[in-house]
């Protein structure tokens, strides 16, 4: 099919290469990841826009299917939010399951972290802060992310954030309970997860507390090669868990008390709603 520039868009089983995908212009891929692929791509306004793809291997894989489809709808619902990726559009164009999204120039918080020319001291407050205010919108939504990590949260020079990613994502349920799959990254998993025990909005506030310890002291709080191992750390915390004052002190107490209150083993010991933890450390940090 020729489409307005006259070249020939992908006809069904083609690869997806650089070059017309419906009304979009693919120009380079940004990233490929387990899931999809990640496009730098225009649209027929000539505007920048990032589409994702499902990755070739993973069509006929009905889970992968189902969760990047759900992944699309749950942004659709939870989109406007100035610290959301901004949803353009979604669906299946000559075979490929797609979604077009706003593009933002950045790295994404684990990459930033890493990244020596990148000085995040400045910009810490702002991620913790509008991170809290991304999440809080999603459970308000009706939705737990299920993945809440730095890598899914994507950072700009001037330290604008988007919270992104939400294939994991599923329904907030009222109380809590056993979910048929266990996905997610085990290092940002709460306990009870883990477990493979009910589970609820407060897993999202562990994730949280994790990815917020890490970023104020460069180290996970719980270390470990597999599940089992970190979440032996979680439950047994002994000499090897160090507060994250006591690795970097310049950390406020108020924020330090967050942290220990969102990692909390005991899931009924956390914060109840992120907009408790975020008035927190709102306060704590004179926001």
């Amino acid at each position: 099919m020729l489409n307005l520039f006259g070249r020939k868009n992908p006809s069904e089983g083609e690869a997806v290469g650089p070059g017309p995908f419906g009304p979009y212009q693919l120009h380079e891929l940004i990233n490929s990841g387990g899931m999809a692929d990640l496009w730098l791509a225009t649209n027929p306004e000539g505007q920048t826009v990032a589409v994702r793809l499902l990755l070739s291997k993973l069509k006929t894989d009905t889970v992968a299917r189902k969760r990047f489809i759900a992944g699309c709808e749950i942004l659709k619902d939870v989109h406007n939010h100035e610290y959301i990726i901004h949803y353009v559009e979604h669906g299946k164009l000559h075979g490929e399951h797609f979604l077009v999204m706003e593009y933002v120039e950045g790295l994404n918080l684990k990459e930033a972290m890493a990244d020596e020319t990148m000085d995040l001291s400045d910009l810490i407050g702002n991620i913790l802060i509008d991170s809290a205010e991304a999440l809080e919108h999603v459970h308000d939504c009706g939705y737990i992310h299920l993945d809440f990590k730095p890598e899914n949260i994507l950072v700009s020079r001037n330290g604008n954030v988007r919270l992104l990613d939400f294939d994991l994502s599923q329904a907030r349920p009222e109380t809590p309970i056993k979910l048929q799959k266990n996905p997610g990254t085990p290092a940002y998993m709460a306990p009870e997860q883990l477990q493979r025990e009910a589970i609820d909005h407060r897993v999202d506030i562990f994730a949280y507390g994790v990815m917020a310890y890490e970023v104020l002291t460069g180290q996970k709080p719980f270390q470990g090669q597999s599940p089992d191992e970190i979440l032996r750390k979680q439950i047994h915390r002994g000499k090897d868990f160090i507060p994250p004052r006591d690795v970097n002190p310049h950390i406020p107490v108020g924020v330090e008390k967050s942290i220990l209150k969102a990692l909390e083993p005991d899931p009924n010991r956390r914060h109840g709603l992120v907009s408790v933890l975020l008035h927190e450390l709102k306060t704590a940090l004179y926001v």
